[in-house]
């Protein structure tokens, strides 16, 4: 049922559910790396907000051309009569994990506004970072959020169609 209730049944819902995912986690994470790596002022924050439209451009991209491969790895990991629960977190680990190397560098490149070598030199020194604060908001923040969204507007279009 939580399959049914929790996660897109369409393309549009797809749309719906990455779209509540991917704004608050932009909204979260790109602010929190950069603090990090910049220091905690208000002026780092507005830099921030300055370059998250890209990001969040970026991280839709990734998303997408991330999906299967995650997918892919969960579906080796999990067996189909595992939890909903293990499903969802295999996957949220998977995704992470490929969507954070890429972002790693690429967020990097967009933040400084240049491509250089610099993300690629640091990479193993920033990535483990990058990797746990994407990690924890994805698991405890967007897809919660994200799933309670699915279910609240599969109710509605569910008592509509009854």
């Amino acid at each position: 049922m939580d399959f049914y209730m929790k996660l897109p049944r369409s393309k549009k819902e797809f749309a719906l559910f990455m779209l509540v995912i991917s704004v608050i986690s932009v909204n979260i994470i790109a602010p929190l790396i950069t603090c990090f790596e910049m220091g905690f002022s208000f002026t780092t924050w507005r830099d921030t907000l300055e370059v998250i439209p890209f990001v969040w451009m970026s991280v839709i991209a990734v998303v997408l051309i991330t999906y299967k491969p995650a997918g892919a790895l969960t579906n080796a990991l999990i067996r189909r009569e595992d939890s909903f629960n293990a499903h969802i977190l295999a996957n949220i680990v998977f995704s992470v994990l490929i969507m954070s190397v890429i972002l790693t560098i690429v967020g990097s490149w967009i933040g400084e506004r240049q491509i250089s070598m610099g993300p690629i030199e640091m990479f193993f020194y920033k990535w483990p970072r990058n990797f746990a604060i994407s990690l924890g908001v994805e698991t405890c923040i967007a897809q919660p959020i994200a799933r309670f969204v699915m279910r609240k507007y599969h109710e509605h279009i569910d008592a509509r169609n009854a």
